[in-house]
């Protein structure tokens, strides 16, 4: 690693709130501020992070756009010290977004993937250089943290990001939240409504008494430390729920970037945003230098404000946790992957014909017939119900799948099947869990592939269920999606 990396520290609710709009720094400043960095010579230095610890079993780049990560970090080190939040060493991340630019440089979307949802963290690297087994429908925000170091993990963050959507990261951006801070006060204020009025309780559920207003109900411009506290607000305002404060500040995050868009870019006003910005962000290797980071901005800079979406990954609630929805995510991924706008759009200038050959590398979960030549499997039968294995197997049989051979799983009290893969067999995963719908696939440490059919295989063993055209956003996202360009009034749902 070189330069500081602007680590995150702090466990408590309040840091976690801010973590997620601190991804509107890098976002703001990737998307707006290329034409501004022509003219301006950046004095900051620009911290990267090391990329040995990106794993070597990544997905093809097969999209025509680019794909960056964008993780808030929760430091507590230098000046975000005196910002209040939560305690502790270790680097800490809850909400990141996949911003996908379109190969056409004028549209972009950013996918929210929020901290609880249930994910598989492949195999990372810690700071002793071993590398840990793969964990299994695990929280997505663990993966920062492993290694457990004040800087956080951004590599196995990525790691993640890729095996769980398929595709390729080319950039990753790690943003703390005095950046964030001095970044909105150096526009001057970012505007924002709110349904109700908010008091010293809300943003401290365990003060005795309501407190103080914080903030007034109806619309308002906050910066630096208002700006944090606007962010911090998840009780005493709408469901209370991370997913309704991820809308709201994707809400902010828009704000945001159409308030940096009216003052115009030209060297006066993007100073203090390039300062800033180069101070907050911790980069990969790929960005790690002024020219690096220009080249790519100024690849950004005809970006349309309503052409700039943000929405939420598939998502439903699991006990206290939330849970991707399959196929709809699927869905999403391969549509970023054809580089599909959220409105049907193609921004890679394919035609139709080109677009219904599915691209070397395509995800084997929504494409074409399930062929299984060539993919040994073994069945386990993870319920209590006498046969299942066997039915599974010859569901496999049937499409060209060699079955290795059939038993009793461990424990037969498998809800949902899985499917597990060792190393180099990811691609063939995907294609025998198109067969099981609902099934997840997740890395092992033992080789080969193997199915644990569960109860929902029990109650639907027929087939998959029908996936949705492969380059089509799924309604459930494009009805969500919500423009940079949007009122922050006009829509209160969030709140």
């Amino acid at each position: 690693m070189t330069g500081s990396h602007k680590g995150a520290a702090g466990n408590s609710r309040g840091g976690r709130l801010r973590r997620t709009a601190l991804i509107g720094l890098s976002f703001l400043v990737l998307l707006v501020a290329g034409v501004g960095w022509g003219y301006l010579k950046l004095t900051g230095s620009i911290d990267t992070f090391s990329a040995d610890g990106i794993s070597g079993d990544r997905p093809p780049d097969t999209s025509a756009g680019q794909n960056v990560l964008v993780i808030g970090s929760d430091s507590r080190s230098g000046d975000n010290s005196g910002l209040g939040g939560g305690t502790g060493t270790v680097g800490r991340s809850d909400t990141a977004f996949l911003l996908h630019v379109y190969a056409d440089h004028r549209h972009a979307v950013a996918v929210s993937i929020p901290r609880d949802s249930l994910v598989d963290i492949p195999a990372c690297k810690k700071p002793d250089g071993d590398w840990t087994t793969p964990q299994h429908h695990v929280m997505f925000n663990g993966a920062f943290s492993v290694g457990e170091t004040a800087e956080g993990n951004p590599a196995c963050t990525q790691n993640t990001v890729e095996h769980l959507t398929g595709l390729r990261v080319d950039h990753t951006v790690v943003v703390d939240f005095a950046g964030f801070s001095a970044l909105t006060s150096a526009v001057g204020g970012v505007p924002v409504c709110l349904p109700q009025d908010i008091y010293q309780r809300d943003l401290n559920p365990k003060r005795p008494t309501r407190g103080e207003l914080v903030f007034g109900k109806g619309p308002q411009t906050v910066s630096g430390q208002r700006a944090l506290d606007y962010v911090r607000i998840r009780h005493g305002i709408g469901d209370g729920s991370d997913i309704g404060r991820i809308k709201r500040q994707q809400a902010f995050v828009g704000s945001l970037v159409k308030k940096v868009k009216s003052r115009g870019l030209n060297p006066t006003t993007l100073l203090p945003l390039a300062n800033a910005a180069t101070d907050a962000m911790t980069v990969d290797p790929g960005l790690g230098s002024a020219d690096k980071l220009l080249s790519f901005a100024m690849s950004m800079k005809n970006i349309d404000l309503h052409n700039t979406k943000f929405v939420t990954v598939p998502w439903r609630y699991e006990g206290a946790r939330v849970a991707i929805v399959e196929p709809e995510a699927d869905a999403l991924w391969a549509a970023l992957k054809a580089d599909r706008t959220i409105d049907g759009q193609d921004a890679a200038g394919t035609s139709e014909a080109k677009r219904s050959t599915p691209a070397p590398g395509a995800s084997p979960s929504l494409t074409g017939p399930v062929s299984g030549e060539g993919i040994d499997v073994a069945v386990y039968n993870g319920t209590t119900v006498t046969g299942l294995a066997a039915r599974a197997a010859e569901l496999l049989r049937t499409h060209g799948f060699t079955v290795t051979g059939t038993a009793t799983a461990n424990s037969q009290d498998q809800a949902r099947t899985v499917v597990t893969y060792g190393p180099g067999l990811q691609g063939a995963a995907g294609t025998t869990a198109r067969l099981f719908g609902g099934a997840r696939t997740t890395e092992s440490g033992q080789p080969g592939i193997q199915v644990i059919v569960g109860s929902d295989f029990a109650a639907n063993p027929s087939a998959a269920p029908v996936s949705p055209k492969p380059d089509t956003v799924p309604s459930t996202v494009a009805d969500e999606a919500r423009s940079a360009d949007d009122d922050p009034c006009s829509d209160l749902s969030y709140g």
